[in-house]
């Protein structure tokens, strides 16, 4: 039985191992072949999001390691974008909208309200926080 997925992560991108494991939960759920919709940053998670991480030549790039994940298996990456701004991860369009000199999200992330989080929520089998 396949079922559709929807991650939440709250954990920054690095410095702890939360983001981490739930990359290889999301991989592990399209490897079984389940479908995962979308994963939504929230809180310290939209750090996932940053295109200015630099991690060192033997570290796992876990920003890249998102983008891939979801254009493979066509997954929405949504931040928060109230959590986003408060945090300083700042996308095109709301930096044009707050008159920003420039913006930091990664390509195949976008911005979206609690709303969105609440829809994936009703519409999705299984929710799963890290």
């Amino acid at each position: 039985m396949t079922l559709d997925y929807v991650i939440v992560v709250s954990a920054p991108v690095y410095g702890r191992q939360s983001s981490l494991t739930a990359y290889r939960f999301a991989k592990a759920l399209v490897e079984k072949g389940h479908t995962l919709s979308r994963v939504f940053f929230y809180q310290d998670g939209v750090s996932n999001a940053s295109s200015l991480t630099v991690p060192a030549n033997d570290e796992f790039d876990l920003v890249v390691a998102w983008q891939t994940l979801a254009k493979e298996n066509n997954t929405e990456l949504e931040t928060c974008v109230a959590a986003a701004l408060r945090r300083g991860q700042v996308s095109q369009d709301e930096a044009k909208q707050h008159q920003l000199s420039s913006s930091n999200m990664a390509d195949g992330f976008s911005q979206a309200g609690l709303g969105a989080l609440s829809e994936a929520m009703l519409t999705a089998d299984r929710v799963v926080q890290f």
